[in-house]
């Protein structure tokens, strides 16, 4: 019953983003949505000058004075482009073997790490028994900022401890989109584009990338409501290995969309790995009961919300919506999916060589001694 309690007040928050959010987001970059560029609604002479080979660089700055501006780009009109990005899927190729090495080195690096973590927990312990011994006999201090900081840290879970770092990443990055100097580096790498020059590393990037502050707001509060239950369910090193490689396993699902449909665009935010959070906690716990954030007396099951979650993005992927990124969206959610009743066996549970490796590597390392001590 706690646990049930729990999944649905922290479901109550992340409806708001499926049903609400994204309507209100529209007026910016929305969950995931496609920034499309129109020179007219920036330029009304200069679009009559354009060059065939000041294409791009016209575009981009079009796109800076409707930032500036605050205007969302329209997004049912075409994107006018001297050269038109052909649609080939021969560009695909270093994208998939950018998200198949990174996903084996997140989860790879996560092993290790939990390794370290385990390893290192006794000297971690008594660390802590000296600092509390410590904290006795030093005077207290009145008033102390950072005793505060550190007693408001301290009563956070490690689930909350984990996501406040994925916050403050997505809230760097979204400072960064203020920058006049910095929008073009930030479209051409905090964007996922699969016309665009650069591939792999907006993959990743274009995750922790926000225009729109109540888009980022909705996304980083769905992901701190369900942080407790996930990283209950799979430790700290195998959520991050999760939330980064569904990042990039979501924006290859888009860009295949993308390149199939000829809808060559930008497209931004945290939603897909997201929906690979909330798919796994939902097919880890299909019983729970949820409910809408205004409308509490309302419930419904976890499994039922994921079922009407991946059909409505499915019917988006279809039918063509192009307000958000349905494809993204439906490949962060079927990962998800797929992770919990068949990847944590074939990709978690299968870690122990690689761990040996690395611990024959400690031991029989330069200063590591005869013993194995680091």
């Amino acid at each position: 019953m706690r646990r049930e309690a729990a999944v649905m007040m922290a479901v109550r928050g992340s409806v708001v983003r499926w049903v609400i959010g994204d309507i209100i987001n529209t007026h910016y970059l929305t969950n995931r949505f496609t920034l499309q560029t129109q020179q007219r609604c920036g330029f009304r002479k200069v679009a009559k000058k354009v060059e065939p080979k000041k294409g791009v660089a016209e575009e981009i700055e079009a796109n800076e004075i409707l930032q500036k501006k605050d205007v969302a780009p329209p997004p049912d009109l075409p994107t006018p482009h001297p050269h038109p990005p052909t649609r080939s899927f021969g560009r695909l190729v270093k994208p998939f073997v950018f998200t198949i090495g990174f996903t084996g080195c997140s989860f790879g690096g996560a092993a290790i790490w939990q390794y370290e973590s385990l390893k290192s927990r006794v000297q971690s312990y008594f660390d802590d028994v000296k600092a509390d011994w410590l904290e006795k006999i030093r005077p207290q201090k009145q008033g102390d900022l950072r005793k505060q900081v550190n007693q408001w840290w301290n009563s956070l879970s490690e689930g909350q401890k984990t996501v406040t770092g994925i916050i403050a990443a997505n809230a760097l990055v979204f400072c960064c989109w203020r920058v006049p100097s910095l929008q073009r580096t930030m479209l051409k790498y905090f964007t996922s584009n699969p016309a665009s020059k650069a591939l792999c590393w907006p993959m990743l990037l274009s995750t922790f990338s926000h225009y729109s502050l109540f888009h980022m707001a909705a996304n980083m509060y769905v992901l701190w409501s369900f942080s407790s239950s996930i990283i209950n369910m799979m430790g700290k090193e195998q959520f991050l290995a999760l939330y980064l490689s569904a990042g990039v396993i979501s924006t290859f699902v888009s860009y295949m969309s993308k390149t199939a449909m000829g809808r060559l665009g930008p497209s931004l935010g945290a939603s897909g790995a997201i929906m690979t959070v909330l798919a796994a906690v939902c097919t880890k716990m299909p019983e729970a009961k949820l409910a809408i954030i205004f409308l509490p007396m309302y419930t419904f099951t976890a499994g039922n919300a994921l079922k009407a979650i991946v059909a409505l993005d499915a019917t988006g992927l279809i039918l063509g919506w192009r307000f958000f990124d349905h494809a993204a969206h439906l490949g962060g959610a079927l990962f998800g999916i797929w992770y919990i009743l068949y990847g944590h066996e074939l990709i978690w549970k299968n870690r122990e060589p690689l761990v040996k490796l690395w611990h024959d590597f400690r031991t029989r390392g330069p200063g590591a001694g005869g013993n194995g001590s680091i």
